[in-house]
């Protein structure tokens, strides 16, 4: 059987069902929706969004695409489509929003003529992220509605209603997606699409209204109507069609949830003699007031079930106070709640804190044995593997290194144990620059990634070289962005939609004033330990570029264009002194440490490369005839 091609699908007319994740449903929304214009950073649980964009053939697709250098640039680029007329949707990760925030916060003030949704991928459970950060915190600050799917169903239902929303009253709403929401799988319904040719006529006005947010002349009356957008949404919350209440004829209890934590609640309920009413949100901000009264009023106790803050419970609360209601809230009961996502087991554990006797006591827990924990662990061939071990006989015990964002994080760990401070995407240059001041004996040295350095990097790069800092950078050089799925990036000679010219990263940093470069291949493991040994010697800022291709990314490619030559390295049992740096100092996952104390090495994992063969201390690595 034929698989299915899901650009075609995407691009049906007629009305069809097909099981989808809850990332592709959002691009069949984007499609009937009419978005024009959209833009991205990649960053899980999102990248999917654009796989499933790139399915389209680039000729047949309805509307523009392209990776942004980030954030902020991707909300931008959608911003200014929208103000000239152009439905326009922007969509990253969930600490994507902080890189956006500075131009995130005015949308709500500004005229979106063709309107303008943003899908947020928020992570409860940092399954991908560094922190658990709840945004609608941030939707809140910047009057922002936002809907809160729990399934891709909703997705898809609820991209249409904001889209349609954004466009009535000209303003931003957010599809505020989770983890498990993005990469859920279901049966959707998906409607007619009814293709429209594109009106390439300009609509920017900038005498029809104000887009300068200049002094209190401007500012107030945008904040005004931005105030008045959100009320207007208000109004809508009230009789949304994804609002769902679930009536059991309890009086005494009720429940009070939106999003996913909804369906892990009917799961766990399955077990409850005695089942609450349920009133699930469709809109997290604003929140139907008159609806959330009317439920409060009607029972004795309501718990307040959501994931990650308190943010729903608060407003609640404040509804309750301000109606005069007593019934008894129940909103987080300790640290725990706060804290993880809110699976069935986890949910089970926060009714059985809040109404002990609704539930019997179980072992919530998935049926059958749990697989044994994986560490994350970086790919047989990586070009970061061989540059930690090379660099870290650069430096002595008592030097600090500093972490940023990509692949190469995975550094910190055993036994390289490269990376002892993160933040953020870009931070390492301007947290190096801090580490350095006051600091003549212990060497700074910050590694950053090629993406991450056009991402967010030049900043801290230009400040090192403003202020003199007396620190070392190393730029891993991997030429794509590959933790998120090998999206290109300024430096890798094309983008979403084709060639482009590829932007020299040394060439970049000379024209920024660097004066100390070095480039070598992270496989020349004795030439970048010499190297990186210079660099830390020099006064003021210097930067080693560490390059070598993604190897995953290149075997995949040599792999479909069938020019992939397998090649395998091996161990001279006779010549092996059972040193063990191959497996203790490289820690290539390849070699296997058998029960006898050999080391083998595993067929199914190595690809080959041979950066390790140059570790042997004996020369016991080998490639096989």
């Amino acid at each position: 059987m034929a698989l299915k091609d899901m650009g075609e699908m995407l691009l049906r007319e007629e009305p069809f069902s097909e099981i989808v994740m809850g990332d592709t449903a959002i691009v069949r929304a984007m499609v009937e929706a009419g978005v024009r214009v959209a833009s991205s950073y990649p960053g899980s649980p999102t990248p999917e969004i654009a796989e499933a964009i790139a399915s389209i053939p680039h000729e047949r697709r309805p509307f523009y695409f392209e990776f942004s250098t980030n954030e902020k640039v991707a909300l931008e680029v959608a911003f200014g489509g929208s103000i000239n007329g152009h439905l326009s949707c922007c969509f990253f990760k969930s600490v994507g929003l902080n890189v956006a925030a500075d131009s995130f916060v005015q949308l709500s003030m500004m005229n979106l003529l063709g309107g303008m949704v943003i899908v947020l991928g928020d992570d409860p459970g940092a399954n991908s992220s560094q922190n658990e950060q709840d945004n609608r915190h941030l939707a809140r600050l910047a009057y922002v509605p936002v809907f809160e799917p729990a399934s891709p169903k909703e997705s898809y239902e609820m991209f249409l209603e904001a889209a349609k929303l954004s466009k009535e009253h000209n303003m931003p709403v957010i599809v505020r997606l989770t983890t498990h929401v993005c990469h859920a799988k279901e049966k959707v319904r998906f409607g007619r699409w009814n293709p429209k040719p594109l009106d390439p006529t300009p609509r920017f006005d900038p005498k029809s209204d104000s887009y300068i947010p200049l002094t209190a002349a401007t500012v107030y009356p945008m904040k005004r109507r931005a105030l008045e957008n959100v009320e207007r949404l208000r109004e809508y919350a009230e009789f949304s069609p994804f609002n769902l209440f679930v009536k059991n004829d309890n009086n005494r209890r009720g429940i009070i949830t939106a999003g996913l934590p909804f369906l892990s609640l009917m799961d766990v309920l399955q077990f409850a003699d005695e089942k609450p009413d349920i009133l699930k949100l469709g809109m997290a901000y604003p929140l139907p007031r008159k609806l959330v009264a009317d439920f409060l009023a009607s029972h004795d106790e309501v718990k307040v079930l959501e994931e990650l803050d308190n943010f729903i419970e608060v407003e609640v609360k404040s509804i309750a106070f301000d109606s005069g209601i007593k019934s008894r809230i129940i909103g987080k009961k300790d640290l725990e709640d706060w804290v993880g996502e809110y699976v069935p087991e986890k949910v089970y554990s926060v009714m059985k804190k809040t109404w002990p006797d609704m539930l019997p006591d179980m072992g919530f827990s998935p049926k059958g044995p749990m697989p044994s924990p994986r560490p994350p662990q970086l790919c047989p061939g990586c070009g970061h593997r061989s540059a930690f071990y090379a660099i870290i006989r650069a430096l002595k015990d008592t030097d600090i290194t500093v972490a940023d964002i990509g692949c190469h994080t995975l550094g910190y760990l055993e036994p390289h144990e490269m990376g002892q401070v993160m933040l953020c995407m870009g931070h390492s240059t301007g947290t190096g620059s801090g580490l350095s001041l006051f600091n003549d004996e212990r060497k700074v040295v910050a590694f950053i990634g090629d993406s991450t350095l056009f991402h967010a990097g030049l900043p801290g790069i230009i400040n090192a070289v403003f202020n003199r800092h007396n620190m070392t950078l190393v730029i891993m050089e991997n030429g794509t962005t590959a933790m998120t799925g090998h999206q290109d990036h300024p430096g890798s000679g094309k983008n979403f939609n084709g060639p482009t010219d590829a932007i020299s990263i040394k060439k970049m940093l000379e024209g920024l004033g660097v004066k100390s470069i070095r480039v070598v291949d992270a496989y020349s493991q004795q030439k970048l330990t010499e190297a990186v040994r210079e660099a830390v010697l020099e006064e003021g800022f210097s930067v080693v570029i560490a390059s070598h291709p993604c190897m995953l990314k290149f075997t995949r490619e040599q792999r479909r264009k069938g020019k992939l030559t397998k090649r395998q390295v091996s161990v001279d049992q006779e010549k092996c002194k059972r040193i063990y740096e191959c497996v203790k100092a490289f820690a290539c996952p390849s070699f296997q440490l058998k029960d006898d104390g050999s080391v083998e090495v595993s067929e199914e994992l190595c690809i080959g490369d041979g950066s390790c063969v140059q570790t042997c201390p004996v020369k016991a690595l080998r490639y096989e005839d």
